[in-house]
């Protein structure tokens, strides 16, 4: 009975925690919910990045003394000072019979202590309640911190037949208007979005999210040689949505200098193969906090990105319709592979309608 109340009051903490979604990286969404008597006293969640954590905002709202209560949190309460003071010290404070946690917290500063601070203050602590709901949740903030690299989702839309676009280029549009707006809204729960030059010289796309409410990422595009146009949308609009370049140290310096007089932030990294090093490029942005990004990237960048290593989920919108065509464009292109023994598994598949269309979403086995 108490494993089934531990449950139901967990995932009320989890649909709050997802409320915080695209507003607090690079910090975890977290839940919490204060329940006595079997009444729900007080709750909160993480709303944004330097605020009150999700346990300060559920003593807050408590309508009744916390004094004998139980806590349940999604994640791990921080026991160290960052821009507010430890939850843990606060939960001890607040003298709570039970803390049920989700799962523990992989960050080093707190590992663990959170948790042995609040057991040493005598408060009985559960933990690993929904703990893989919990820990998918926050699956960007779990790399991040552990590995200081963002979480890389790659999409495409693409048609029945494995086709982004007819023989004559024409791509718009594969995918229906609720795939799209799912699109827009990825973009604004992710940090960043990566495209290739190409894409940037071919499409000439914003790389906004455009819906209401929503959030512009941080716009990156690699561009070893620094071939973009300089009249590109990806570099207007500097103050709304900024950009990156990733590129070489053999880059045009006249270019370059007009691309900063944008106010574009160019960042030269090490080269592989006469190409920006993909790998090199996630650990320079995850030097400026970027935790996640979308790539929307074209054919050769999307398999460069896999054989790199990078990637750690794809999203395919798969629509009902058969383009057809041998020289069609597919999702994935590059060089390829010479034996299936060499493919990029993909584990963990989800798959629901998007509108018209078929989802289908998966973590890359690295």
């Amino acid at each position: 009975m108490n494993e089934n109340k531990d449950e139901h009051y967990m995932r009320r903490a989890l649909s709050l925690a997802e409320k915080g979604k695209g507003f607090v990286p690079p910090n975890p969404m977290v839940g919490a919910i204060l329940v006595k008597n079997d009444r729900i006293i007080g709750e909160g969640y993480h709303e944004k990045y330097g605020e009150a954590h999700a346990e300060v905002n559920a003593f807050a709202s408590a309508t009744e003394n916390a004094e004998g209560a139980t806590l349940y949190v999604t994640l791990e309460p921080c026991s160290h000072y960052g821009k507010t003071p430890p939850c843990a010290d606060l939960i001890v404070q607040k003298k709570v019979k039970r803390v049920v946690v989700g799962a523990l917290d992989p960050n080093p500063l707190v590992a663990g202590r959170g948790v042995e601070r609040i057991k040493a203050a005598g408060i009985e602590v559960v933990s690993g309640i929904l703990s893989e709901e919990s820990q998918q949740l926050n699956e960007v903030f779990m790399k991040f911190i552990t590995e200081r690299k963002p979480f890389v989702v790659l999409k495409a839309a693409m048609s029945l037949d494995g086709k982004v676009a007819t023989r004559t280029g024409e791509s718009k549009w594969i995918s229906g208007e609720a795939s799209r707006k799912q699109v827009h809204q990825t973009r604004s729960h992710l940090t960043g979005i990566m495209v290739g030059v190409n894409t940037v010289v071919t499409d000439n796309p914003q790389l906004t999210a455009r819906f209401p409410g929503s959030k512009n990422p941080i716009r990156i595009v690699v561009d070893s040689h620094l071939r973009i146009p300089l009249e590109a949308n990806v570099l207007q609009r500097q103050e709304e949505a900024p950009t990156i370049i990733l590129t070489t140290h053999q880059a045009h310096q006249e270019k370059a200098a007009h691309l900063i007089d944008k106010g574009v932030t160019l960042l030269p990294v090490a080269e592989r193969q006469g190409r920006v090093d993909l790998q090199e490029a996630m650990t320079e942005l995850g030097r400026r906090n970027i935790d996640s990004i979308l790539l929307e990237g074209g054919a050769t960048l999307n398999f460069s990105a896999l054989e790199a290593g990078i990637v750690d989920k794809v999203q395919m919108y798969i629509a009902p319709k058969i383009i057809g065509g041998t020289g069609s464009p597919t999702p994935i292109g590059g060089k390829g592979i010479d034996h299936l023994s060499e493919a990029f598994p993909v584990a963990n598949v989800m798959i629901r309608m998007s509108g018209e269309d078929v989802f289908l979403e998966g973590n890359i086995q690295k």
